[in-house]
């Protein structure tokens, strides 16, 4: 019988527990964050008009490279990798910038500019170590609650039957209802358990909608009995298209995502070890972030970014060992060499979905109003909180207004974030500080 860890192991990335801890510990790393990574590419795949074998191809990459662009932070080579328990994951902050691509571009063009997006993300990590002071919680907050007010609306028309271009009856009563008995399951399992089943609240929603949808025909499953057992990635499956403003739209993300990392490190060296992260472990982190991005570009996967949801997991566990979310960077690999496993996902009505996601996008909210709790709200501070979010997504609801901008400037401006994260970062640094 093994012995209890110490705090000192607990608060040490490097403390390995045994398998039988960590391969639970690991898995429950992977449902805290197994439905947002697979919402991601069935909400753009649904967007570009894919459906059937490309839809479960999207999912598949997505889950195979968040497993390895998660071993790439755990485990490290170099300077690349933070070697913290950060799990990696296809990220909701690049909808808003992806769905105008998609639309208007197609998926070479989007997958073109998750490379070189990647690279540039990948260069601004071999820096960010040297400006953190640019990032303090007023700005990261405005960033973090930007992207979760953005993405809301996407949930919303999930809820009413989907958004993309084939989908009937949107509004109807049965995708409501079904939306509907998803979320309650959600809130009844989150509190009403705890450890492992609470943190699994969302994962637990999506199944019983899940069921609840195949008993009321709104579940389908022709394509999992064509899907394969196994399959290998397809490089550069829909082309490399280079399109100029969805490069530059990218690569600006790149800078709201390094953003956030920054952000989540510091959340889990705070609530797992009680101290600031070293700027060696923001510049690892932030570079294992693009690298991470550009292989996933490569193989038909969506930019990846570290998951904050699993950062309140590390807090709960109090469980700092990068040996337990490398267990279930290995759950994910395997997962993603299965077509089946992403034909079933493939399956899940888009009202479930919404419903899930709409909970997942309002926490998201939640955690950027968390990181501007601890910050100063004198007259400075509110100012440049209301005019970033004022601006940024007044320009999201209503992109008319910028009609009269050129293509590639409008593409990047409605999408919100930028020019909110842009308005926060200039305004903290020019405003004086009050007295």
């Amino acid at each position: 019988m093994s012995a209890q860890p110490t705090k000192a192991d607990l608060e040490n990335p490097d403390y390995s527990p045994p398998l039988s801890q960590a391969i639970p510990l690991g898995i429950q790393h992977v449902l805290a964050m197994f439905a947002g990574n697979v919402t991601v590419p069935i909400i753009i795949g649904g967007m570009a008009g894919l459906a059937g074998g490309d839809k479960i191809f999207l999912i598949q990459m997505a889950m195979l490279f968040a497993g390895v662009a998660t071993l790439i932070q755990t485990i490290g080579f170099g300077p690349v990798g933070a070697r913290l328990p950060i799990v990696q994951g296809t990220s909701f902050a690049f909808i808003p910038v992806m769905i105008p691509i998609v639309k208007g571009a197609g998926m070479g063009a989007l997958f073109a500019a998750t490379i070189i997006g990647g690279i540039f993300h990948f260069l601004i990590g071999t820096f960010i170590g040297k400006i953190r002071h640019w990032l303090p919680p007023l700005v990261t907050g405005i960033v973090v609650m930007s992207i979760g007010l953005a993405l809301i609306p996407v949930g919303i028309k999930y809820m009413a039957g989907g958004a993309g271009p084939f989908v009937k009856d949107f509004g109807a009563w049965h995708h409501l209802i079904l939306a509907g008995i998803t979320m309650l399951t959600i809130l009844i399992v989150k509190f009403s358990f705890k450890g492992f089943t609470s943190a699994a609240a969302i994962l637990i929603g999506l199944v019983v909608g899940y069921i609840v949808g195949y008993f009321t025909g709104d579940v389908s499953f022709a394509r999992v009995g064509s899907a394969g057992w196994f399959s290998v990635p397809v490089p550069l499956k829909y082309g490399f298209d280079v399109n100029a403003a969805a490069i530059v739209g990218m690569c600006l993300m790149a800078v709201v995502s390094a953003i956030e990392t920054v952000g989540d490190i510091s959340g889990i060296t705070k609530g797992g070890a009680g101290r600031e992260p070293t700027d060696k472990e923001i510049s690892g982190g932030t570079m294992g972030d693009g690298l991470g991005t550009v292989i996933a570009g490569f193989f038909g996967a969506m930019p990846n970014t570290s998951y904050s949801q699993n950062v309140g997991l590390i807090a709960f566990t109090g469980m700092m060992s990068r040996f337990v979310v490398t267990c279930g960077a290995i759950f994910l690999i395997i997962a993603g060499f299965i077509p089946k496993v992403g034909a079933v996902i493939a399956a899940m009505p888009n009202s479930v979905l919404g419903g899930a996601s709409v909970i997942m996008f309002g926490m998201i909210v939640g955690a950027g109003i968390k990181l501007l709790s601890d910050v100063d709200l004198n007259r400075r501070n509110m100012l440049i909180i209301a005019l970033s979010l004022s601006i940024g997504l007044g320009l999201s609801a209503v992109p008319d207004a910028l009609k009269e901008f050129p293509s590639w400037l409008s593409l990047l401006l409605k999408t919100g974030l930028l020019p909110a994260a842009l308005i926060a970062v200039v305004l903290n640094m020019v405003l004086p500080e009050e007295e």
